[in-house]
């Protein structure tokens, strides 16, 4: 069986939702079908083998409706990208497509984000497109393929390595002399200054080869006119290479110019520059690879293997091969392979990995069980629900990772100036070099001043302060359960000044019980007969706790004759030929029931928190039915963290006004909005967002979903619905309220990272490229050595990533 959630244009009213419903229902392999007009989702659950989504559509369209076609967001690996210049190119190529509604690449994770209307562009011409820019885009099916034999990381660090060997003793020959280090006559440059310049040359040439990949992809995104760090490298060591072959030819002539260019030669400088450039992107690898460690332990989680009874026999099998339907055990200390259903023993189990609650949580025959979490105590058989990528594990990798690949509004100003960046520099380089040439300063001079102001500039600082921070903070939230879905998200969660929570199953635990029967010339029996009766067809917990309050007193219930659900009001029953009510206090009003005989009563027990429930039986009062939730541990403390934090705090719900007013007394709550009916909470959201405020949503079910969707954040319980998570920009794993403050101080948290990161990488770029031009020369200061630029450049983007580490210690 799988689930399918299917947007539905089209319909007018509940009379289509319901036609739907009914059609669908009639569908061989389906098992639930159920329509939310309010949200136009069409919730199914059906057999796939029995049943296709073509066979669906063409059901719905017959029916004088429409599937609604949603955009696809695919995420693909890009391979070749060096800095954010890069990253910047890969997005306006692939924008340029026809059919493409966006394209985000993310430097950090090298992962592009595409929105395509699939009817117009195809996944080949957006990997053809990204191969003609450059680079290399790897799908899905080519990354399960091609298992890579070394990381980038151990590639670096090979050729760091390799750079070392021939740079060191480069540096010994040219600079040794200057600290007291003797050297051979040979190497002399004085004795032989020819001999001189030629071991640096033949100790340049293999650097310069390990870093071929520089000159490779700067200088060809240089001749299609849209250069990147590359080009910046590649130009400044050629320029010192080229100047240093001259001069090496100028010693070879001899005469009296040669000891001059002997000691004026930018070998060693070449050869550095390429050296520090490598250690810094090996730093920034190791760097990079820390940011995604959540992700990692995530995938680390499920076991590789699954116990399951297959022809009455106990055999191990792959994980891959677990299918829905399997019986699968689980002995103590042992982690559940994929989610299920326990249908033998009872147990302990930990799922802190997933949800971040410490303490284990008991099962039994019927418990919903996820994959991944520790099975603590005894011993277990239960069935498989979901495998592979449906699992609850799967689908929180894939939304910390999709939330990982994306940007945050905060980062635009970062990418509208790397675009522009590198063409710039190159410009300012010239425009220094002709500068000083023409104040009479050498050639060797403005050489000096054109590579550093190259090789000092780094867009890779720009480039990786937001994305290593949205990296780092997401896989933060997912370890302590909260899962926040993208940059967007995250920046808009720390301007929140108001919180509004859904009562019922949000602030409460959602199971209401009968607390009080008050009756009108009737037994208390008899009416929690009639009344659990009328309610045995409807699906309100309040109904529910009715039905089972008269279940645990074995109270034989009665057949209806006709039912009616009223939205927001209650229900309207036909029984043993009387026609019956029963519902809150707007129900019994628009009836025009009289509520005098028992209004003391109802109004002492609303002032109690509890809620009233009127039955009236052929137009008369016949009793009040008490029913209360309790609100969960949680509440008060959250609320009360809420207001330390400056935050106003709102409860929605569809109680009456007393017992609202005395639950927001009990915990606190600053706003209560109450008697509100479910179709009407979104346009409560929206009344306080005219009011100026940045508000969030707190809630868990389907009729939340738009209050959800249309606040500026949406938080979804965990133990919701598919439907409200789905709506919602933050999912909190636990259904704990104490983890929305948590939400709320990691995004405040997270954004300080990247305003830190932006701050140190304009600044490095606003303070180095001056000094670099030489600014420092002009009032008698020193002038920046090109190798001192470089080794500069390499640590700003380190140094990125190291703030955004800090994030891990985030409690």
């Amino acid at each position: 069986m799988i689930k399918k959630f299917l947007k539905i244009d089209g319909m007018t009213c509940s009379a289509c939702a319901s036609r739907i419903e009914r059609i669908m229902r009639k569908l061989e392999g389906v098992s639930v079908a159920n329509v939310n007009l309010a949200t136009e989702i069409l919730s199914l659950q059906y057999d796939e083998k029995q049943l296709t989504q073509e066979n669906i559509e063409a059901a719905i369209e017959k029916a004088g409706y429409k599937v609604r076609k949603e955009e696809v967001t695919y995420t693909f690996k890009i391979e070749g990208m060096t800095c954010s210049a890069c990253a910047n190119r890969i997005e306006r190529v692939v924008k340029k497509l026809e059919g493409v509604k966006s394209s985000t690449v993310n430097f950090a994770s090298e992962k592009l984000i595409v929105r395509i209307d699939e009817e117009k562009v195809k996944v080949p011409q957006i990997k053809v497109a990204v191969e003609k820019a450059g680079y290399l885009l790897v799908t899905e099916e080519e990354k399960g393929r091609s298992k890579k034999q070394y990381t980038e990381e151990q590639i670096l660090l090979v050729r760091l390595i390799a750079s070392l060997i021939f740079t060191i003793p480069l540096l010994i020959i040219t600079m040794g002399h200057m600290v007291g280090m003797p050297l051979p006559i040979i190497l002399d440059p004085m004795e032989n200054p020819l001999y001189f310049a030629l071991i640096q040359l033949i100790l340049t040439l293999p650097v310069m080869g390990i870093g071929f990949k520089f000159y490779k992809v700067g200088l060809k995104n240089l001749i299609k006119l849209s250069p990147n760090m590359d080009s910046l490298i590649a130009v400044g060591t050629l320029a010192a290479i080229i100047y240093s072959l001259y001069g090496t030819y100028k010693v070879a002539m001899g005469g009296h110019e040669a000891m001059h260019y002997a000691m004026h030669l930018y070998y060693e400088s070449a050869a550095t520059i390429l050296a520090l450039i490598t250690l810094g992107k090996y730093l920034e690898a190791r760097s990079k690879g820390k940011t995604s460690e959540a992700i990692k332990k995530l995938m680390g989680l499920a076991p590789k293997t699954a116990t399951v009874v297959r022809h009455e026999k106990e055999v191990i099998i792959p994980l891959e091969e677990v299918v829905v339907g399997d019986f699968i055990l689980v002995k103590p200390g042992e982690k559940l392979p994929v989610d299920g259903e326990v249908v033998e023993g009872s147990t302990a189990i930990d799922e802190s990995m997933l949800t971040g609650e410490s303490i284990p949580v008991e099962k039994t025959i019927g418990s919903k069980v996820i994959g991944a979490s520790i099975n603590k105590t005894g011993y277990i058989k239960y069935q498989a629900t979901k495998v592979g990528k449906d699992t609850a594990l799967a689908q929180i990798i894939k939304l910390v990772e999709d939330a990982q690949g994306t940007k945050a509004p905060i980062a635009k100003m970062a990418d509208i100036i790397s675009s522009y960046f590198v063409p710039t520099v190159i410009g300012l380089a010239l425009l220094a070099a002709v500068g000083w040439i023409l104040a009479g300063e050498t050639t060797v001079f403005a050489l000096t001043i054109f590579i550093a102001v190259l090789v000092i500039a780094c867009p890779c600082a720009l480039g990786l302060a937001t994305p290593t921070a949205i990296m780092v903070g997401t896989g933060k939230g997912a370890e302590h359960g909260v899962l926040i879905k993208g940059g967007e998200a995250l920046e808009a969660t720390y301007k929140i000044d108001t919180i509004v929570f859904d009562k019922t199953g949000t602030l409460t635990e959602g199971k209401p019980k009968v607390t009080d029967v008050l009756t009108v010339d009737m037994k208390e029996e008899e009416l929690l007969i009639l009344a659990a009766s009328a309610e045995k067809g409807s699906e309100h917990p309040l109904g529910e706790a009715i039905v089972k309050a008269a279940e645990e007193k074995g109270l034989n219930l009665k057949e209806i004759q006709k039912f009616k659900a009223l939205p927001g009001h209650g229900i309207e029953v036909k029984l043993a030929d009387k026609n019956m009510l029963l519902g809150n206090k707007k129900l019994m009003v628009e009836k025009s029931v009289d509520l005098d005989v028992l209004s003391n009563q109802s109004d002492t027990l609303a002032e109690e928190g509890k809620t009233p429930m009127y039955i009236a039986i052929e137009g008369k009062l016949s009793g009040i039915i008490a029913v209360a939730d309790t609100l969960k541990a949680s509440s008060k403390e959250a609320i009360s963290t809420l207001h330390s934090m400056g935050i106003k705090v709102a409860m929605l719900t569809g109680d009456n006004k007393k017992t609202a007013l005395a639950i927001g007394k009990e915990v606190g709550i600053d706003i209560v909005l109450a008697e509100v009916l479910p179709e009407d909470k979104a346009s409560e959201v929206q009344k306080l967002q005219q009011e100026g405020r940045k508000v969030a949503m707190v809630g868990d079910g389907i009729n939340d979903a738009p209050a959800l969707a249309c606040a500026d954040i949406g938080i979804a319980i965990g133990s919701g619905t598919d439907v409200a998570i789905e709506s919602a920009d933050i999912v909190l794993m636990r259904s704990d309220l104490k983890d929305v403050p948590t939400a709320i101080r990691l995004s405040k948290a997270t954004i300080k990272n990247i305003k830190q990161n932006l701050f140190w990488a304009f600044g490095y770029n606003v303070l180095g490229i001056p000094v670099a031009m030489g600014l420092l020369h002009i009032f008698g200061g020193p002038l920046l050595n090109p190798m001192i630029a470089a080794a500069a450049m390499s640590l700003s983007s380190v140094s990125v990533l190291l703030n955004a580490l800090r994030l891990r210690n985030f409690k």
